[in-house]
């Protein structure tokens, strides 16, 4: 009697609408589960159309075409022998359900929809989707023309239904159920479900991953069981990059980690460190990222299932509640998962999981996001306008990064890679080995002096650009600010000065963003036409270096340089980006950047005083960055308005700031914020990476024209602070 059994899931890297790249990509992975003896091979959510689709979940085609691919799906040879588990849309009775279609040799076995639907931060999931509501409740689904003369099947079971083979029991989660109150794993392990699926859509942000482990290794340590999640990779189109993170589970064990990120589409090989070096990383001379490849991507585990008997016949608590739940509806199949001889077949062991540091996570996802953006473009590299910051120079690395993973994939054998590289530098003889010369060929970076630069920033500007291999140019945008300048004083008779120069506020504005708007303008016309001027063909993409915290307050000019294609950095704070940065210092060995860490974060758009920056950020904002982070994630993540910040901020800063200044932060930040507000409507698509993102495009959904005088909250603020003011000089009263 067989009872270890080898189940597969896995990470791919699907695109919104490519149907026929997704289903050679779905294809693909069915076909290595296969090769290594798995009889279950579970997918990520929506694999079929891709995750991405929004607005065309309403439209016709892409439901007509998702059938078509399942078709193909079911047609394949190498769907045979295989119980297959897919992500697609379904319609049934004129309702569109996110569902889960299970099928084994040209048969659906069932078709499962999503019960709880993801619908806040970045996803909008009740605006395309309804949720299956009927809890342990099927109906018959009447499967489409294409199907039935496929499968020889009228209708099939469609509801919530667990799937029992001869020697087991499956049941499915998707995505946002694993992280509900009341998951459905938990009522059907009771119920004696052995193996729990979960097909995920879930979105890289910093340290999310240690969330999911723990989410999965608890679903299995209170109730026993197996628990398999696969889960999207890369770019789909959009700003989120899916991170990957498959894994296998048993009884609150890991048995099998995934990559989290990887330029592999299907995954033929992980990038997963070596478990035995201290250093997660390893150089050499080049210096090229190192990894070990012990497994594929596509992931299996043996497992026995007698493990989660013998586990699940100790908790006696569990026990008692088994004896007394409702049952799922069962859907039997003449299929196991087991081979009747076992005896000798090794099981899998359980293994603990490696985590990116933050600052890893920074180095490796937005480059593999970038890396999707730039193949999927078909544009022939990036253009940065490169400050001598802290903000270019992390996107300058987050590129160096990137060429790291590409070299280091065409090294392992990757050729999807390496036909990706060949087509955008248009030479199909081309093998990168070296990031330093690929960064050359795929990385463009300008320094834009204008009157106001000092020479230091254009020399850590220049350093870097060496130091990693960028072709860089060094310009100035005097002539041509002058040029816009003389056009308004023809016309008006008027001729603007700086504040240090006797001028007024408005006219000290108007010259700083003058000077930015004229960088954009040139950054669009060099990213057009640079490779042009060289004999090369394409355009470039326009990197943007505005962080989280500057578009949180809104310190940035509006269509500026923060105007660009895409930001890899637009989700990541200036707290984590200056950790980034002394991180790319030692592990590229890039010794620009210290100078550039050491340095002031300065816009440089106001006159030197003695050839010296006279500007810096954190004074022109009226708060330090560490602030600015605070009250980011109180305005975003804890939910918190003017009042209610400002009493969490008096506990918080009570060793620091008394209440009236805590008071005179909070009203500064909720001034510059609301008064800044309409930059985000035009915000660069932006990689995102933080919880408090102000981004108005998806994530952040507030308005962009606010009351900037907060009348009524500031009051109550000044009311509290007098309170609080009286009661100090009121002192302790005397014990009686």
């Amino acid at each position: 009697m067989g009872r270890k059994v080898t189940v597969a899931t896995c990470a791919l890297n699907q695109w919104a609408l490519d149907f026929e790249g997704n289903f050679q990509r779905i294809l693909k992975s069915i076909q290595i589960a296969k090769a290594r003896g798995a009889r279950y091979r579970l997918g990520p959510e929506l694999e079929i159309c891709g995750y991405g689709c929004w607005d065309h979940y309403h439209e016709s085609d892409t439901l007509l075409h998702s059938l078509q691919v399942l078709a193909a799906l079911l047609d394949s040879s190498v769907t045979q022998d295989i119980i297959c588990d897919v992500g697609m849309p379904v319609m049934h009775r004129n309702v569109r359900y996110n569902c889960r279609v299970i099928f084994l040799n040209r048969k659906i076995l069932l078709i499962r929809p999503k019960m709880a639907l993801a619908n806040e931060g970045n996803y909008r999931e009740l605006r395309w989707f309804t949720p299956w509501s009927r809890s342990r409740q099927t109906e018959e689904y009447v499967l489409p023309r294409m199907l039935q003369d496929l499968t020889k099947q009228k209708t099939v079971p469609f509801g919530d239904v667990v799937l029992a083979t001869r020697d087991t029991c499956i049941g499915s989660e998707v995505c946002e159920e694993l992280w509900t109150p009341r998951s459905p794993h938990i009522d059907m392990g009771l119920d004696g479900v052995e193996i729990i699926t979960n097909a995920s859509g879930s979105h890289h942000v910093l340290r999310k991953a240690h969330t999911r482990v723990d989410l999965v290794t608890m679903a299995t340590s209170k109730n026993g069981g197996i628990y398999l999640l696969a889960n999207q990779k890369g770019c789909d189109g959009d700003r989120l990059y899916y991170d990957g993170c498959a894994m296998i589970a048993m009884n609150g064990s890991i048995f099998v980690q995934g990559a989290q990120f990887s330029l592999d589409d299907v995954g033929q090989r992980m990038p997963r460190f070596c478990c035995e070096r201290s250093d997660p990383f390893t150089w050499d001379s080049s210096p090229v990222l190192s990894f070990c490849f012990p497994t594929q991507e596509v992931l299996t585990a043996t497992l026995d299932l007698e493990d989660v008997r013998s586990y699940r016949a100790e908790i006696s608590s569990r026990n008692l509640e088994a004896s007394r739940v409702s049952p799922y509806p069962r859907v039997n199949v003449d299929f196991a998962l087991s081979v009747s001889e076992d005896l000798l077949e090794p099981v899998s062991e359980p293994v603990a999981w490696t985590y990116h540091s933050p600052e890893e996570e920074i180095s490796l996802g937005p480059a593999c996001w970038l890396w999707d953006f730039l193949r999927r473009s078909k544009q022939a590299g990036f253009f940065l306008p490169l400050s001598g910051g802290v903000d270019s120079a992390a996107s300058a690395c987050i590129v160096y990064s990137m060429c790291c993973l590409v070299c280091e994939a065409v090294k392992s054998g990757n050729q999807q890679v390496l036909a990706d590289i060949q087509s955008l530098v248009n030479e199909n003889s081309y093998t990168p080995e070296d990031p330093h010369e690929l960064c050359g060929r795929l990385l463009t970076t300008c320094y834009m002096a204008s009157e106001n630069s000092s020479q230091e920033t254009h020399s850590r500007a220049t350093e870097l650009a060496q130091q990693i291999g960028s072709y860089h140019i060094n310009l100035s945008i005097g002539t041509a600010v002058k040029a816009v300048l003389g056009i308004f004083s023809l016309v008006t008779g008027k001729f603007p000065r700086f504040s240090a120069h006797g001028g007024s506020s408005r006219e000290n504005l108007a010259l700083q963003n003058v000077q930015a708007r004229i960088r954009m303008v040139l950054t669009y016309l060099f990213a057009q036409l640079s490779l042009w001027s060289r004999g090369v063909q394409g355009g470039l993409l326009v990197l943007g270096s505005a962080n989280v915290d500057e578009s949180l307050l809104g310190y940035l000019t509006k269509y500026d340089c923060s105007s660009a294609d895409i930001n890899p950095i637009g989700g990541i704070s200036k707290t984590d980006l200056r950790a980034f940065v002394q991180f790319c210092a030692e592990r590229f060995q890039l010794p620009a950047l210290q100078t550039i860490l050491s340095a002031p974060a300065t816009a440089e758009l106001e006159p030197l005083a003695n050839g010296q920056v006279s500007q810096t950020d954190e004074e022109d904002m009226g708060m330090t960055y560490s602030e600015l982070s605070v009250f980011g994630r109180l305005r975003k993540v804890a939910k918190a308005g003017p009042y209610s910040m400002f009493c969490k901020l008096l506990n918080m800063w009570k060793d620091s700031c008394t209440p009236r200044q805590v008071a005179e932060k909070v009203k500064r930040f909720f001034l510059k914020y609301s008064m800044n507000r309409h930059k985000m409507t035009t915000l660069t698509p932006a990689y995102h990476a933080e919880s408090y993102s102000p981004d108005d495009n998806r994530f952040d959904l507030r308005p962009f024209l606010y009351n900037t005088a907060w009348p009524w909250q500031f009051r109550h603020i000044d009311d509290q602070v007098l309170q609080l003011e009286r009661k100090e000089q009121q002192g302790p009263k005397d014990c009686i």
